[in-house]
């Protein structure tokens, strides 16, 4: 029977933390920085952490359920 493995591009995006949570880096702060204020992209710079609702399906990706 082979191994199952673990979703590669989730692996890359998504950390999980010492009490359970999942962290991802947040979007729309790569580029066109200019436009955007100083507080939207200090805001940016937190870590995001994954919903409730959405928790169980990026478990499975990253395949601790």
């Amino acid at each position: 029977m082979p191994k199952v493995k673990t979703n590669s591009s989730a692996k890359k995006r998504f950390k999980v933390t010492a009490t359970g949570e999942i962290t991802y880096q947040k979007a729309f702060k790569r580029h066109i920085l200019t436009k955007k204020s100083t507080k939207r992209k200090r805001s940016l710079r937190k870590k995001g952490m994954v919903s409730a609702p959405n928790k169980d399906f990026v478990m499975r990706l990253l395949r601790l359920k």
